[in-house]
């Protein structure tokens, strides 16, 4: 009977299982964007029953990227998943976006709050909390990504230099976001360059090496062992029904969290920004927390930084593409000068948690940094909110925004100044793998491993 109860199906079962209720909702009351909370749901009942479809949901979609490493680069299995994790994200953003293709100026500056919010969410928590949730798991288990240094707070998260990849590529998107606002508008420009630097980005991974498979365990290993024609059948059902499942569930749970939140009095902007965020990136942090209880760090962390990548470079490039498709004309996505601030935040805290990566590592005191700066200036602004009226309101969040993007700015030119080599090593290694994925030469880990 335990040998039965141990098989990977059973785990796959109970994770369908969980997706039920909400697949029995999304049929009753009439599909996607009819199931919100109203007077026929409870915005309780919602979160419930849309948050346990999200649990399992994104245990299926760990289990198929995981299968999936076996046929193609590991890189690229890793962005599908974050692709399709925050997928909730991208059609909040998009719905703003068409509104404001319609003309509501108020849609245009919820588009950019909830996509900023969104990025902050990413590295604020779900960097700094996946490291230190790495860090503790490791003082119980082996994990041989987290290693221990004497002082306090030394204990690093160590990642795979093949991250290089993407650390520059999103460092190039970063250094490219700071001049996003100095155009007025999140425009065409923006749009190509960034959309055409994550299809670089895709070129380059998809071109890679199947690199040997890491020995897994539980449902992919059992999944692995299918011959090739069912085990690819797997992964494209596994990707294709957990993220259904995902992004028609998200934007009622946002929405059920955003009712609770109401009832108690929390403002509707400033949960557009952090509170409907959080909801569309748990997929995300729980697939990376499962992956990081099995020892799976690494894995993990190259997740978050794809998630990252692709929600600073598509996110924000098809945002114009649907006000301008709502508009009726090319046009760039307007702002005002709160959301201005908001982006440059963005992308100073996106510049600083780059500077912590540069040597292929994160420590506990680095991350208890990051989360620390996010939850002070979250909390700080939560406060302007509650005890001022506008305009002071506006006046001390622009100020209060300033103050921590020069914080982010003057740490992160820090870092890089004192991490000065292994930038070198990162832009050597991230253009010798450019250049083998078109073929001119061997990647650095296979000419390792013929030597």
């Amino acid at each position: 009977m335990s040998t039965r109860l141990r098989h990977p199906l059973v785990a796959v079962a109970v994770a369908l299982l969980l997706t039920i209720p909400w697949i029995g909702t999304f049929v009753s009351y009439g599909g996607y964007g009819t199931v919100h909370p109203s007077e026929n749901i409870a915005a309780g009942l919602v979160v419930a029953v849309a948050g346990t479809a999200i649990l399992g949901a994104a245990f299926l979609l760990a289990w198929a990227a995981e299968t999936a490493e076996k046929d193609v680069p590991r890189a690229f299995a890793i962005a599908v998943l974050a692709v399709l994790a925050v997928a909730p994200e991208y059609a909040v953003d998009a719905l703003y976006a068409w509104q404001a293709g319609a003309g509501s100026s108020e849609a245009a500056n919820l588009a950019v709050a909830n996509m900023t919010g969104a990025n902050r969410i990413l590295i604020g928590i779900g960097w700094s909390g996946i490291a230190l949730f790495s860090i503790y798991r490791a003082k119980r288990t082996s994990d041989p990504a987290v290693e221990r240094r004497s002082g306090v707070l030394a204990d690093v998260v160590t990642l795979d230099r093949d991250i290089s990849l993407e650390i520059v590529f999103l460092l190039v998107a970063t250094a490219f976001a700071f001049f996003v606002p100095l155009g007025g508008g999140i425009g065409v420009v923006d749009t190509l360059f960034l959309v055409g630097l994550y299809l670089l980005y895709l070129l380059v991974i998809i071109r890679g090496d199947v690199e040997e498979a890491e020995e897994h365990t539980g449902v992919p290993a059992y999944f692995q062992r299918y011959p090739t024609l069912r085990r690819v059948s797997v992964v494209l059902v596994g990707f294709a029904f957990s993220g259904a499942i995902i992004f028609t569930a998200v934007h009622p749970f946002a929405e059920g969290l955003e009712q609770v939140g109401l009832q108690y009095g929390i403002p509707e902007f400033f949960m557009i920004q952090w509170l409907a965020p959080l909801a569309s990136e748990s997929p995300e942090l729980i697939v990376v927390a499962y992956l990081v209880n099995k020892a799976r760090t690494t894995a993990g962390f190259n997740a978050l930084i794809s998630s990252k990548l692709n929600q600073w470079t598509l996110l924000i490039g098809t945002l114009a593409i649907v006000y301008s498709i709502s508009a009726g004309s090319i046009g760039a996505l307007p702002f005002d000068s709160k959301q201005v601030a908001e982006i440059w935040i963005t992308a100073a805290q996106s510049f600083f948690a780059i500077a912590i990566l540069l040597n292929f590592e994160i420590s506990a005191r680095e991350a208890l940094v990051l989360l620390g700066l996010f939850v002070t200036q979250v909390l700080a602004e939560f406060y302007v909110i509650q005890a001022y009226t506008e305009p002071a309101v506006t006046d001390l969040s622009i100020t209060l925004l300033y103050g921590y993007t020069a914080v982010y700015v003057l740490l992160g030119i820090g870092l890089f100044l004192r991490r000065r080599d292994s930038v070198r090593e990162l832009l050597e290694r991230t253009a010798s793998t450019t250049r083998a994925a078109i073929g001119r030469e061997t990647r650095p880990s296979q000419a390792e491993h013929a030597d």
